[in-house]
């Protein structure tokens, strides 16, 4: 059974594919967006394309949801952003195919409307529709208040600290989960 699409009153849903780079690129070139994905610098097209694109495509599964869901706002038919779907620990030698990761990124022009909550929302209902999924996980720097408490709006909870490791050292971080 494919996942419907979700439907809020204010918001559109699309399942990006490769040819929405441009909005990818125009997203990531915000340092105050990126002041926790990459300390602020901003994501280069060729990044974009080469990296980004690449790695999207690989989780994206039109009928389960997975990938990422541009976000518009309907009145204006505006992109404003979009919200992340996967299986947890994709990318590592265990995914965790049972418990879905939710992330999301949004222009600085919309903080502050709900967008972001009533986003990903919409489609953690779609997703607990399905039967194989049993959880709900969202990972964030612990600095990043704004991305916790949509995390808490969506009933996740606070799991555990860790430190996220990246090219420039490490961060701290947080888990937060639930079961479905």
């Amino acid at each position: 059974m494919k996942m419907n699409v979700p439907v809020t009153k204010r918001l559109n849903f699309k399942l990006m594919n490769e040819h929405d780079w441009p909005q990818l690129f125009e997203l990531d070139q915000d340092p105050a967006v990126m002041q926790y994905l990459t300390r602020g610098v901003p994501t280069s097209l060729e990044q974009i394309k080469n990296e980004g694109v690449p790695r999207m495509l690989a989780y994206r599964n039109e009928l389960k949801g997975w990938g990422l869901w541009s976000i518009t706002i309907k009145q204006t038919n505006t992109f404003i952003g979009w919200v992340l779907i996967r299986p947890m620990g994709f990318f590592s030698d265990a995914p965790n195919y049972s418990d879905i990761e939710i992330g999301w990124r949004f222009k600085q022009s919309s903080w502050g409307h709900g967008y972001a909550t009533e986003a990903a929302l919409a489609l953690c209902d779609e997703l607990i529709k399905q039967d194989d999924v049993k959880a709900i996980s969202a990972t964030a720097l612990k600095d990043n208040t704004a991305s916790i408490k949509i995390m808490k709006k969506l009933g996740l909870q606070f799991i555990k600290n860790y430190t996220y490791t990246d090219e420039q050292g490490d961060l701290p971080a947080v888990l937060y989960s639930k079961s479905v």
